[in-house]
């Protein structure tokens, strides 16, 4: 499911949370009244408070004594309503309605401004969406390990580089667009750097797709030999990999080499730079690898668009294994 439609779900889910909350809180009550005659005698009083405060201000005289001596009633009532359902064996609070978020009662803003629950739910639909959902919880910024890094200038230049990719994220805008380019053998850390960048930018409301070179390409390779089915808003799956605001491509290289698929590259990168949007790309290729397997207008724009990082050291996957 693209993004935006991840997006419309939970806005309209949302649109619904506050009233199903408040017609659940209504059956609790109404399974109490007809459990408990002397509930049903007490919420048919209460039922009654808004009208018995209007008459109360057409009648003239000391109308907040009389609004006040309403208000004392209700509460009394109230008080022994939830003392009659706990000595009967239900919470005092049974029939009240239970909001997920006290903060905005479930309906996602506060004074006009989004609310944290309704952050925190579109967050969870970019990870779901960006492809990234269960790598997210594990690889972040807050549990990258720099102690695999033993020599002191391979510490340095990856601790240049996760600050690097930090600043990265933390201000990532549509107004400025950045590239990157990962360069390094496996199990550097590209993965865990572009994943970590991944959640930031999501959790900053922006849409990402993160995905292998090799999804990417056969995304447009269906397309092109009409495998490619169409979403609900009637596009084919590669228009994800143009239109969003930040495409990280995992692991370019290990791809097959066909000149469709330098094609595709060549368009997506060269496409993104036009629409001046963030790309960023890790390869276990070097340098030299990408000239020689790429063409020399992807090389150009590589070089010439991207910052690139230069990842040092051993394979953490093989000093984790080694530990064992």
């Amino acid at each position: 499911m693209a993004y935006n439609e991840k997006y419309e779900e939970v806005l309209k889910r949302f649109e619904s949370k506050n009233l199903d909350a408040k017609n659940a809180a209504e059956a609790r009550a109404q399974e109490l009244r007809n459990k408990f005659p002397e509930v049903a005698e007490m919420d048919a009083v209460l039922s009654k408070t808004a009208i018995r405060i209007m008459n109360a201000s057409m009648e003239g005289g000391n109308y907040q004594a009389k609004v006040q001596s309403i208000l004392d009633e209700v509460a009394a009532i109230n008080e022994a309503r939830s003392a009659f359902l706990v000595e009967n064996g239900y919470p005092g609070d049974y029939s009240d309605v239970k909001y997920e978020c006290s903060i905005c009662n479930d309906v996602g803003y506060v004074n006009g401004k989004m609310c944290s629950c309704l952050k925190k739910e579109l967050a969870i639909a970019g990870y779901h969406s960006s492809g990234i959902y269960k790598l997210i919880q594990k690889e972040n910024f807050d549990n990258f390990e720099f102690k695999y890094y033993k020599e002191k200038d391979v510490r340095e230049n990856i601790e240049d580089i996760y600050y690097f990719s930090k600043e990265f994220a933390e201000n990532f805008s549509r107004k400025e667009t950045r590239n990157l380019l990962f360069i390094g053998g496996t199990g550097l850390g590209k993965t865990h750097l572009s994943t970590s960048i991944a959640k930031v930018v999501i959790d900053k409301g922006y849409d990402v797709v993160y995905e292998t070179a090799q999804r990417v390409f056969k995304d447009y390779e269906d397309e092109r030999f009409g495998r490619a089915q169409k979403n609900a808003e009637g596009e084919y799956p590669s228009a994800k990999y143009e239109d969003c605001d930040l495409l990280i491509i995992d692991d370019l290289g290990a791809e097959m080499q066909s000149e469709f698929n330098s094609s595709a590259l060549y368009g997506i990168i060269n496409t993104r730079i036009n629409l001046e949007k963030s790309t960023i790309v890790s390869t276990n290729l070097t340098q030299k690898e990408i000239q020689e397997r790429y063409s020399d207008r992807i090389a150009s724009r590589f070089l010439g668009n991207y910052e690139v990082c230069f990842f040092q050291g051993e394979d953490i996957r093989k000093q984790k294994l080694n530990r064992k």
